[in-house]
């Protein structure tokens, strides 16, 4: 059998040092981020000795995101996902220690691979697990409705669009201090905008007419996004059709709301442009109130903007977004993590953004750990949509945002929280129906394919267990 060639030794000291720089670290400090010796450290930065592939994923597991940009060519994805795969607790086998995984990675790099896209598997059958409870609920419509054909592309594509994010991005550096969205309307395009306070609509547009009337009654914030949704379907019309043309979409009410879901996108994009609002997040720590000041927009539309910052090679924390009703429904969801909820409403009553729906203006902030032993931060806060009218009902509603525990360093509303203690995180679940927890007093129903365990003369909160 043939050996595998040696690796050559990585001599990686300045781009180690210009990490530690940035992140305004010691070397005692960083060296404890990562498991070695601050001698050992020294040694690296200085180059009298290389970094090894042990201190290759340290590197890349405590600080995904900041490795990558001082080191993009090194396999850091790899290592992470390589050691993820190898220490998945919800994989019946025993656990490697990372040291193991990176030797199988430069020793068998494609049996590596192959483990990494096994893991990836795993993880996507879960998530037809998930999409298959949601069709249960949603059993009576024998076919997916248009705006949940809609919903699953955006989630298909990441949630990030990447042609129409650099395009907004693009616009947003073209704009005299990036934020005349008036004048660009009727200079590019001859649109008068009338600010209406009795306006029905947010947004009423009539090409004809070249007029745009916005709700005057609404935020600043939502009068704002209404300009720059406008201003984006019409600087950017050939390239939403071109997305659009390329989805497979089976109705042309799809397709419209596609439209409408890539402007609004577009919108968040150029009000928020990419490059300028990552650094300004990491900044600030994903401090969604500071961002919410710095570039003049809501609470929910930072939420749900941080939850896009996906573009290769220049990436953001992977946060997951919902926003939840007081019904407990999920009207709008997006994850780059592994954290998925289900679709249609029956969420984990244990999730922290029930409590929020019902507390307006107070952030709540939680540790949860799925049954997968995956920990996550979140970020709940319960919002009130403003009426104009006495006889409008407000709308209610919660936003949450959250990462997993690995980047709570960089998420300011991990602070002070117990992350790795056996009592300090909330044990919850998808949904009852695919939740495998057995002790949960909360379970409103069974889990599905099990079979259930009744004791007449025994009755605890859960009147049955199951197998």
């Amino acid at each position: 059998m043939t050996r595998p060639a040696p690796r050559p030794r990585l001599f990686a000291g300045d781009r180690v040092r210009a990490l530690r720089a940035r992140l305004a670290l010691s070397q005692m400090q960083l060296s404890q981020r990562i498991g070695i010796s601050t001698s050992y450290l020294s040694q690296i930065e200085s180059g009298d000795r290389p970094v090894t592939g042990g201190v290759l994923a340290a590197l890349a597991r405590a600080f995904p995101l900041d490795w990558v940009d001082v080191a993009p060519e090194d396999d850091s994805a790899m290592l992470v996902g390589a050691v993820e795969a190898g220490t998945d607790p919800s994989v019946p086998a025993a656990l490697l220690d990372e040291a193991e995984v990176v030797r199988a990675l430069q020793q068998q790099p494609a049996l590596a691979r192959r483990m990494i896209a096994l893991h990836a598997a795993l993880r996507r059958s879960e998530e037809q697990l998930r999409v298959l409870d949601d069709r249960v609920d949603a059993q009576a419509t024998p076919t997916l409705l248009p705006w949940e054909e809609v919903r699953d592309w955006f989630q298909a594509s990441g949630n990030y669009i990447d042609p129409l994010d650099r395009c907004a991005e693009a616009l947003a550096d073209a704009l005299p201090q990036g934020r005349a969205l008036i004048e660009r309307l009727q200079a590019a395009h001859t649109v008068r905008v009338i600010d209406d306070g009795m306006a029905a609509p947010l947004r009423a547009y009539d090409a004809a007419a070249g007029t745009l009337t916005i709700d005057g009654a609404q935020p600043i914030e939502t009068r704002h996004f209404q300009l720059a949704h406008q201003l984006i379907r019409l600087e950017a019309a050939d390239l939403i059709e071109g997305i659009v043309a390329g989805a497979p979409l089976r109705s042309e009410a799809a397709r419209e709301l596609l439209r409408v879901g890539l402007a609004n996108y577009g919108a968040g994009a150029l009000l928020m442009p990419y490059a300028r609002f990552r650094a300004a997040a990491r900044a600030v720590r994903h401090d969604v109130d500071a961002l919410r000041q710095q570039f003049g927009v809501s609470f929910e539309q930072v939420c749900h903007r941080l939850s896009t910052l996906q573009r290769p090679g220049l990436p953001g924390v992977p946060f997951y977004f919902c926003r939840i009703d007081m019904a407990g429904n999920i009207t709008k969801r997006h994850s780059a993590t592994r954290l998925q909820f289900a679709q249609y409403g029956g969420a984990c009553p244990l999730w922290v953004a029930h409590e929020a729906v019902a507390i307006s203006d107070r952030i709540l902030v939680q540790v949860a750990e799925m049954p997968d032993g995956a920990r996550y931060v979140s970020m709940a806060k319960g919002l009130v949509k403003a009426t104009s009218s006495y006889r409008q009902v407000p709308r209610r509603y919660a936003v949450v945002l959250g990462c997993e525990i690995e980047h709570a360093a960089s998420f300011v509303y991990g602070d002070g929280l117990d992350l790795a203690g056996a009592d300090g995180a909330t044990p919850i679940g998808p949904s009852c129906r695919i939740c495998p927890r057995r002790d949960c007093d909360q379970r409103a129903f069974p889990p599905a394919g099990r079979a259930l365990l009744v004791d007449p003369d025994r009755r605890a909160i859960v009147p049955y267990r199951f197998e």
